[in-house]
């Protein structure tokens, strides 16, 4: 098969292009049959196959905890003179918004306060307990899971792409088990791609409903699918004129605005909001999260109907959307990861993101269930996209942090936008690390239609339901990846074992002929210094004997 060249198209876009523009056609021209079509596969996959996504993801945080703790930790992704690009506070900052971006804005307290007023796991809704176990489930699905699923892809990527010198593809990675560029290794391109739109689409159409929820809350201005289209559109262009300024221009500087703009709005939460509850309920959160992390990583409810639903429409719900990200983001991740070890690129991925949005979460839902217990404002009757505001609303400035807020979430919408046509771009034209501009935007644009077309055809419910029913096949491409990952690591520990012996061979065989000739020499010095001695004995003899003769 003929090689393809990095930069250039290959048939895996067209492929992709084709099917994106059948399904936006079917979405813009049968809206309410897509929507009941992708909504009977979502609940399909839910009801059988809901353990599979709990163990396949609890699968991906052990090996990332295996990596730490073994030699392989030592690795460095990438040559070994390798080192990284980034700074510690820049890869951080690229972390933070490729990794989390309009989801922490959209669930920051639209996700505590349903578990805790609405719709609570076990407990009695809008009770203490209630309130507790609101935050242990979100740090459940913002925390090791879910950067575990992140990690694995790009460790993956970062692996075969910089170490091995393979193309960036996430078919590359199984090339250990499968011909990359033959008719499988297209298809798994094909899934990643779709996968990683449909991540993406179901992110970006977060970002427009909250920016329309936002507005409605400020201007009562209704929500809208025109308003949420409008949105879309000019976030596109934005987005579009960011990705024409490359990775180390536009997603470096908006990612560290993302950082600082976060920063600022959990600083407010933390001066004006319920500082001393959120504080304490972080503490007590983060311990039970701990502790009960092995049992929340396997519960699925197989005795109760109502918590099995929870967990349909919540766990499997978030697992489904990182694996449909992971695409994306992993790819993102690794290219900005080059040159960090192992161990070092895993507890930095894990630990640094989970804990940030620990604390935002902590900080943002303590203070709307604080106020809402409190009876200072009710914001469990609010729409998801307008939970926000409703908060900021019961807080000093409001008008003013509201409208920052929506600032916010236009900007992780580019932030997000930008990377994910990097990636897109990246992933179509043979692993490019710089694709070109135009088929950038080309994406864009794709990435636009289709969050508009699933909004069109079932509001945030249809994004939803699309994106679990793509993620399924990718999370069986994640575990053939493992299974790759493991298999050239072996490997390459096995050449590492065999050129470790042939060096120490060489190194016996070299001492023991240094040996041999130390010897040799020994005894030729031994042998020269006794017929020196033997010459010296002669001619003393002769000195001796002269007189006598006289």
């Amino acid at each position: 098969m003929k090689k393809q060249t990095a930069g250039k198209l290959t048939n895996v876009f067209y492929w992709t292009l084709g099917i994106l523009i059948v399904f936006v056609a079917i979405g813009i021209l049968f809206p309410s049959q897509l929507e009941a079509v992708t909504a009977t596969v979502r609940q399909f996959i839910a009801t059988f196959f809901g353990w599979y996504y709990l163990i396949v993801v609890t699968i991906f945080l052990l090996v990332c905890l295996f990596f730490i703790v073994s030699p392989f930790g030592r690795l460095r992704l990438g040559k070994e003179e390798d080192r990284p690009e980034y700074s510690y506070l820049t890869w951080f900052a690229f972390l933070f918004s490729a990794g989390l971006g309009v989801g922490l804005l959209f669930f920051g307290a639209a996700e505590p306060i349903a578990h805790y007023a609405i719709d609570a796991p076990t407990a009695d809704e809008a009770t203490g307990q209630a309130a507790l176990e609101s935050l242990k489930y979100v740090f459940l699905h913002w925390g090791f899971h879910g950067w575990a699923i992140y990690a694995i892809v790009a460790i993956c990527l970062a692996y075969f792409n910089f170490r091995k010198d393979m193309p960036g593809l996430i078919s590359a990675t199984l090339s250990p088990l499968i011909d990359p560029r033959g008719f499988w290794g297209q298809t798994i391109d094909v899934i990643a791609i779709v996968a990683t739109l449909s991540g993406i689409a179901t992110t970006l159409g977060f970002g427009a409903a909250q920016m329309n929820g936002g507005i409605s809350f400020l201007t009562n201005i209704p929500n809208s699918f025109g308003l949420q289209l409008a949105i879309i559109i000019i976030v596109t262009i934005l987005f579009l004129l960011s990705a024409s300024t490359g990775i180390d221009k536009g997603i470096r500087v908006l990612s560290r605005m993302n950082m600082v703009l976060v920063m600022l709005m959990l600083l407010f939460f933390m001066i004006f909001g319920a500082s001393l509850y959120s504080l304490n309920l972080f503490t007590n959160t983060l311990g039970q999260y701990i502790q009960s992390l092995p049992e929340l990583s396997f519960t699925i409810a197989p005795n109760s109907s109502e918590h099995r639903e929870w967990i349909n429409a919540w766990t499997l719900f978030y697992w489904a959307w990182w694996m449909a990200w992971s695409p994306y983001v992993g790819t993102f991740i690794a290219r900005v990861s080059r040159g960090r070890t192992l161990r070092e690129f895993v507890i930095g991925v894990l630990l640094v993101p989970s804990l940030l949005g620990f604390v935002w979460f902590s900080f943002l839902g303590g203070t709307a269930i604080s106020f809402e217990s409190q009876g200072l404002t009710t914001i469990s009757n609010l729409a998801d996209e307008e939970a926000l505001f409703g908060v900021l609303g019961a807080m000093p400035f409001s008008t003013v942090t509201s409208y920052i807020t929506i600032f916010l979430i236009a900007v992780f919408f580019i932030t997000s936008a930008d990377s994910a046509t990097h990636v897109l771009g990246s992933q179509s034209t043979n692993g490019s690390l710089n694709p070109p501009t135009k088929i950038k935007i080309l994406w864009g644009v794709l990435m636009s239609a289709t969050a508009a077309v699933l909004l069109y055809s079932g509001g945030l419910q249809g994004l939803q339901n699309t994106m679990i029913v793509v993620a399924f096949p990718f999370s069986i491409i994640m575990l053939l990846m493992v299974i790759s990952l493991f298999k050239a690591l072996r490997h390459e520990h096995l050449k590492k074992e065999v050129k470790e012996r042939r060096l120490l061979r060489e190194i016996a065989e070299l001492r023991q002929f240094k040996t041999k000739t130390e010897r040799a020499e020994r005894k030729r010095l031994k042998q020269e210094e006794q017929k020196q001695k033997k010459i010296d004995k002669s001619k003393k003899k002769k000195v001796t004997k002269k007189p006598k003769e006289e």
